[in-house]
């Protein structure tokens, strides 16, 4: 029968407990929402909405074509100035998600014969890319610049580094600058993936690329998300303009793709201005984040320690893992829920954002709730 194996694989997943379900959230949740990625509580500021409304009232509902053709407004490329100078870059493009502009930086810049080494805790979407690349990909130990540079040395052609910024599992920071380190040593490039790091790390939030020193490197290109702390949706690659001028000529997610609607370049670029001129959103994300950490050990959970916006709580299993949620949620809280094979370790866990907009007594009832419904 075509497809019977889909059965196999669904009784497996039961078996495991790792079976997913989508949850339909109404407008007007009275859940206090740990669970998004929306780190500094923009997705619903009144500027960002009314930019989307202008954008849309503008230019329509949607881009009309790929970026080549009819997809590129004189939005888009305001938006893409905006972010390049915003970061530190010289040059930015705009993708219809975060995920495209991985798998485009990474397929674009590793040609046939080149090599790829890529962190053991990489997001999807970067080892998607790895594996649609036609260069050699080889995956070394987590945040380990030492292994970075063991790989590159064994390699005489062009090379890539891929890492994420901030993991989005435990919510931990690669070590940016002993991996610049390491590409240099060999005449290699740096591709890494900002998307839990733009808004919250650097500067005003200007991104751990610019935190490390590395914004405006001609060897490293930078991917972010529109989606976290901008609160809309859609992705871009930021770099050095002939890095950029060849992803317009080679990246198929940007050639063949239809570009990002108007109403999302319109409520990113109006989160950007509003986190320009308010930069004490980002250092708010922070002590968020370090709070509930602190808060959470004292309760005795197992909670790793944040360097962004993510803050992972340990669960004794997957199932484990979906009933704490649940509970939670029972309780007035919607926490995120992490199970294989989302997570690389194989370890279930709670996974919490630390949101700029969250007040302390909201940060305490979160901790309380998290507490009284542990396993």
């Amino acid at each position: 029968m075509a497809f019977g194996w889909i059965d196999e694989q669904a009784a497996a997943r039961r078996r495991a407990g790792l079976v997913r379900s989508l949850r339909p959230r109404p407008a007007d949740s009275p859940l206090l929402d740990l669970a998004s990625n929306d780190y500094l509580g923009l997705a619903r500021h009144p500027e960002v909405v009314a930019g989307a409304q202008e954008a849309a009232r503008t230019w329509g509902g949607g881009a009309t074509g790929s970026r080549l053709v009819t997809g590129t407004t004189e939005l888009h490329t305001a938006l893409e100035h905006e972010l390049a100078a915003f970061c530190g870059f010289e040059a930015a493009l705009v993708f219809s998600s975060g995920y495209a502009a991985n798998l485009a930086a990474v397929t674009a810049l590793a040609p046939h014969g080149s090599l790829i080494v890529s962190d053991a805790g990489n997001h999807a979407s970067l080892i998607d890319g790895c594996r649609l690349a036609r260069g050699t990909t080889q995956v070394v130990g987590h945040a380990d610049p030492e292994a970075v540079r063991k790989a590159l040395g064994t390699h005489d052609g062009p090379a890539l580094a891929v890492s994420d910024t901030v993991f989005s599992v435990d919510g931990d920071a690669a070590p940016l600058a002993g991996l610049a380190e390491a590409c240099r040593e060999h005449g290699a490039g740096l591709v890494v993936d900002d998307a839990h790091g733009l808004g919250v790390l650097g500067a005003g939030g200007r991104g751990a690329p610019h935190a490390a020193g590395l914004a405006g490197a001609d060897d490293v290109v930078v991917t972010v998300t529109l989606s976290k702390s901008l609160g809309s949706q859609g992705g871009a690659v930021l770099g050095p303009a002939r890095v950029v001028e060849h992803l317009v000529n080679a990246a198929r997610t940007f050639i063949f793709d239809t570009g990002l609607a108007p109403a999302a370049a319109g409520a990113a670029l109006a989160a950007l201005r509003l986190l320009g001129r308010e930069p004490e959103r980002a250092a708010r994300a922070r002590e968020v984040a370090t709070g509930l950490h602190a808060r959470l050990t004292a309760a005795g959970l197992e909670a790793v320690r944040p360097d962004a916006a993510v803050v992972s709580v340990r669960a004794p299993s997957p199932e484990e893992a979906v009933q704490w949620a649940a509970d939670c949620r029972a309780a007035g809280l919607f926490v995120g829920c992490f199970r294989p094979p989302s997570v690389p370790d194989g370890i279930s866990r709670l996974r919490l954002t630390a949101r700029a907009d969250l007040t302390e007594e909201q940060i305490e009832r979160a901790v309380q709730v998290i507490g009284g419904a542990r396993p």
